[in-house]
């Protein structure tokens, strides 16, 4: 499938589904260890209504540990070369090697939560996704510091979108990299701030790419901590309010309910 074209106010928002083909995730409803759970979970979120699926064979979580590359190979090309033919996929992933062998196997879009595979997706001709984060998975939560957090994110993500058109990359989506090396009113901060990113996007032919679906910091509130499994009403707030800045696209564990959402949100855009 071709790139998919920057939103205007007349279109439904993306919604990106997920499918962590992983033992260790933090949200166990997009956990499938098994290559079949993994293509069953994958199509469902097709027919649930997802624009891309999004296959990643190696958890970003905090905390994580990184996976032997023929390991996360095992996992995500056999889901990704399934997956084809019922739509768009993604592979969420930080090495070139399962980036190229996931591009042979059909994925038009490199999910890079480090920032680091412009030219392997320029080299590809495929797109990519600049993500920010400060730290890796590992250590990105240990004390996670900025003197002003949007000004330091919108920084690096407009040098991301210079180098990767640069390099020639014709497709290009920035995602603050919410969770990622962030406490939880640098979150907040950059939601609220999502429409400065939209229009840096904008100025680079680029688009917006924002995941806060199930993350920690909607589980901390004024009532109490909220487990994984209870953040769905947190997922799809949020996503709102990325949408209402001008995001293009929000990548969600819960597609149904995310679909439902934000084509009640087109209808009031176009009303």
């Amino acid at each position: 499938m071709g790139s998919v074209s920057p939103m205007d106010r007349r279109q439904i928002p993306l919604v990106m589904g997920i499918v962590n083909v992983t033992p260790d995730s933090f949200f166990p409803g997009s956990r499938t260890a098994e290559i079949d759970a993994s293509i069953e979970r994958g199509l469902r979120l097709f027919a649930e209504g997802a624009a891309i699926v999004d296959v990643g064979g190696e958890s970003s979580r905090p905390g994580a540990s990184l996976v032997p590359e023929a390991d996360e190979l095992a996992r995500v090309i056999p889901v990704i070369e399934a997956l084809r033919h019922a739509g768009r996929v993604s592979v969420d992933t930080v090495k070139p090697a399962v980036a190229r062998a996931a591009a042979a196997a059909g994925s038009t879009l490199i999910n890079d939560v480090s920032g680091t595979l412009a030219a392997v997706a320029a080299e590809l001709g495929i797109g990519w996704v600049a993500m920010h984060a400060q730290g890796t998975p590992s250590t990105m939560q240990d004390n996670p510091t900025y003197d002003d957090v949007v000004a330091e994110v919108i920084t690096w993500l407009d040098d991301a979108a210079t180098a990767a058109t640069t390099a020639g990359v014709g497709e290009v989506w920035l995602d603050p990299g919410i969770g990622f090396g962030k406490t939880s009113a640098h979150n907040w901060s950059l939601l609220r701030h999502t429409d400065v990113l939209v229009s840096l996007a904008e100025r680079h032919g680029a688009q917006v790419l924002v995941g806060t679906s199930r993350k920690r910091f909607l589980g901390d509130g004024p009532a109490g901590v909220l487990e994984v499994g209870d953040r769905l009403a947190g997922s799809l707030a949020t996503a709102i309010a990325a949408i209402e800045g001008g995001a293009h696209m929000v990548r969600v564990h819960d597609v149904d309910a995310t679909v439902q959402a934000t084509r009640l949100m087109a209808e009031e855009m176009v009303a």
